[in-house]
């Protein structure tokens, strides 16, 4: 199947674009976006991935404000043309690789639409890859790059348009791709992945008021040892034409990286969270994260029971829902992926904003939990 991408000097295989080289039923390729007021007023974000062997392209976009979050959410048959980013009102365009994208929610049922556009202040950076396996077969193989940025623009709720300013209003955005569990399930003997299953995932974007970003990132294991742990430093820039190329930028990796969720009591959300992350020099960063804003990710797909990632709906459908922060159960299994957005104080007085991303199931003794699904002490 030849599309336009097949135009571009971009092959990496000796297949079609519109083919990926892993033939697992779950490859994907997915955008995801914030952006926030800095006062923590708003917080929205964006998702769009195509699951090109599964058929399906879906979308989401979401706002948090006010104490309730409201929801969009698109599904579609996938087109063989990857430029192809849009299901119904919903658009994702690239605008200038890196450097912009348009983010359009046209008027819709769902009374929620939106104008957006993303001016990048940081190179991609991309994290250490993501594995895991079952047994022989590899089941999550993926690749992700960060990009720190501002927004313009507007969007509308029920009718009530709010405007965004550049300078107010800042954000993250990653891309990711690769092979992870998605979709229905499929069939066979059970997978003996692990006898006592769980998963504890912590990550954090920060843009500093001296021009830095700090991202770190760790998945670990049930005693609270990293099986995944990055930590990076690398520069903003006030201007998308001031960002060089990703090998010419100065990034920092991290000798040392910890952290500490202090969790809410009887609930699985972060109170607050603490960074000590160490330069190959020795200069230590320790910094402080205070949640203002929470983002449920559910609103995005993640653990949705209707709307999950990869799920068939049809050839074209769209829904809405909104739902009161306040009255979830903080301890519903689909509402313990969570974002905040919030402030950074570090030790040495610099002071930032950005997103902290929790994601808890089963028993991790550094938090106090012993089960499944039961609250911090």
């Amino acid at each position: 199947m030849i599309t336009s991408m097949d135009d571009y000097l971009i092959h990496q295989t000796t297949e079609p674009i519109a083919h990926p080289d892993p033939s697992d039923r779950n490859f994907y390729d997915r955008y995801w976006m914030n952006g926030f007021d800095v006062s923590g007023e708003f917080l929205f974000e964006c998702g769009l991935g195509v699951y090109p062997h599964r058929r399906v392209m879906d979308g989401h976009w979401s706002v948090s404000m006010g104490g309730v979050q409201h929801c969009f959410h698109a599904s579609r048959r996938a087109p063989y043309d990857r430029t192809e980013s849009n299901i119904g009102p919903l658009t994702i365009e690239v605008v200038e690789p890196m450097r912009t994208l348009h983010v359009r929610l046209a008027e819709n049922e769902t009374e929620l639409a939106c104008d957006l556009v993303f001016t990048a202040r940081s190179v991609p950076h991309h994290e250490p890859k993501n594995m895991m396996y079952d047994e022989l077969r590899c089941i999550m193989n993926t690749s992700r790059f960060t990009q720190m940025g501002r927004w313009s623009g507007w969007f509308s709720v029920g009718g009530r348009r709010v405007e965004l300013t550049p300078e107010t209003t800042w954000g993250t955005r990653d891309k990711s791709w690769g092979v992870r569990p998605i979709g229905e399930p499929e069939v066979g003997a059970p997978g003996r992945l692990t006898n006592e299953p769980g998963v504890y995932w912590v990550w954090s974007p920060i843009a500093w008021d001296d021009g830095t970003t700090t991202q770190f990132g760790s998945f670990e294991d049930h005693e609270g040892r990293a099986t995944q742990l990055s930590a990076h430093r690398l520069p903003l820039h006030a201007e998308p034409a001031l960002i060089p190329q990703p090998e010419e930028e100065a990034v920092v990796e991290m000798a040392e990286a910890r952290h500490e969720v202090r969790w809410e009591k009887g609930t699985r959300r972060p109170e607050s969270a603490a960074f000590e992350l160490t330069t190959p020099t020795g200069e230590v960063d320790r910094f402080e994260f205070e949640p203002m804003a929470r983002f449920q990710m559910l609103a995005i797909g993640y653990q949705h029971p209707e709307w999950g990632h990869a799920v068939w709906k049809g050839e074209e459908v769209i829904a809405g829902e909104s739902w009161r922060l306040d009255e979830i159960d903080p301890l519903d299994y689909k509402n313990i992926h969570v974002h905040h957005i919030g402030r950074a104080n570090a030790e040495d007085g610099r002071s930032g904003f950005g997103t902290l991303e929790t994601l808890c199931f089963g028993r991790h003794a550094p938090s106090g939990f012993t089960s499944i699904l039961d609250g911090a002490p």
